[in-house]
């Protein structure tokens, strides 16, 4: 399939989002970044935290859009249930090969992860979508979002009591220390932001993605839809931060606040691509986040597996120790004519310019690299 023939504003939100995940996920330095490149450090939100459930509503966007003709069609065949479970392990095992590069030590390798939180979103979003209707799909949404919200405020976790939704206190983190062990997030300790039950309602944030890949294949006008996602994502993010006081909007626990805030969100912002590029035909502004949008799964992965790559390159220094050859990059090229904070967001675009050009090379030759 070549690019031209595919939804050019979803491909665009998709790069958008992809980029900024990679704008955050690589700073010259984590001492010195500037606020709205930071999650909130609990409770609350920065733009970093719209990112993750950004891309999980895409994914079910296109879930919908990849599968709807087939279901349409009839039965569905169960070569196309075995395609869902083979993609969603692939990208799941993609992400435990990052976890486990370059040491490979199984026995306290972090299990969840960024790409194993997609695989399984993708895995059950994909699995409700070829076995209900869009009526049934909404109730699930639904019921996931308020289920998730009854259980973590009236269902205390051995030792904390009920409705705290602390670090240390929330049953989601009771969970995570539970069935993880070791295999928990470092940085965490006492919760992992991809962990067990949190994963409930960001399949509730795919599957509102999957309810808007049914509305932009209905026979309504373009206007009609882009008008439509507009007034959605005005009353979704109403909603989330209406509910924001009683279950406050947490990206770590990813509270049924936050998927209804960061939903509205999205649809706003793929509205306004959808607007532009499909309405309009503004596309020039575009086509760098429709490069990285057509190999999202590549950019991430590489960008990955370069970063451990980079810490394994050591370079002798004049006191005769040794340094990775990232914090002597940043400390030569960046840091030696700009202050910290400025140096660190100068390498952090100096390595997204980068990765355009390597993913700009693939899409000169229509190569899209999928699983």
């Amino acid at each position: 399939m070549s690019p031209s023939s595919r939804l050019v504003s979803l491909d665009v939100f998709r790069g958008l989002t992809i980029a900024g995940m990679v704008l955050v996920n690589n700073p010259g330095t984590w001492s010195s970044i500037y606020w709205p490149l930071e999650h909130a450090e609990w409770s609350g939100w920065t733009p970093t935290d719209l990112i993750f459930p950004f891309f999980l509503f895409i994914v079910g966007v296109s879930i919908t859009l990849a599968f709807a003709r087939r279901v349409e069609e009839g039965a569905v065949p169960r070569a196309l249930y075995l395609k869902v479970v083979k993609r969603a392990a692939i990208i799941f095992g993609l992400g435990l090969f990052l976890n486990l590069f370059p040491r490979f030590d199984f026995a306290t390798v972090r299990i969840p992860g960024v790409l194993q939180r997609i695989a399984a979103c993708y895995l059950v979003a994909s699995l409700i979508f070829l076995t209900t209707k869009v009526r049934t799909q909404l109730l699930i949404a639904l019921a996931l979002l308020i289920g998730y919200c009854l259980l973590m405020t009236h269902v205390a976790a051995p030792g904390s009591v009920v409705g705290d939704l602390s670090k240390e206190g929330s049953l989601a983190s009771y969970v995570d220390r539970w069935w993880l062990g070791p295999h928990i997030w470092k940085q965490g300790k006492v919760y992992d932001p991809e962990g067990l039950l949190s994963t409930f309602p960001a399949v509730a944030t795919t599957l509102f993605g999957v309810l808007t890949g049914h509305w932009l294949r209905s026979e309504r006008t373009r206007w009609d839809k882009v008008t439509g996602m507009f007034v959605a994502g005005a009353i979704c993010v109403f909603l989330g931060w209406a509910w924001h006081p009683f279950f406050p909007i947490n990206k770590a626990l990813w509270t049924s606040s936050y998927v209804l805030f960061t939903a509205g969100l999205a649809l706003e912002l793929l509205a306004l691509c959808y607007w532009l590029i499909d309405i309009e035909g503004y596309r020039r502004w575009a086509w760098p986040f429709e490069v990285f949008g057509v190999n999202a799964l590549a950019l991430f992965v590489g960008t990955g597996l370069m970063v451990k790559l980079m810490a394994l390159i050591k370079i002798p220094q004049a006191d005769g120790t040794q340094l990775s050859s990232q914090p002597w990059i940043f400390r030569h090229l960046f840091l030696s004519w700009a202050t910290p904070i400025n140096a660190s967001l100068a390498y952090a675009i100096s390595f997204i310019l980068l990765w355009l050009f390597l993913m700009w090379l693939l899409y000169r030759k229509q190569i899209i690299i999928k699983v």
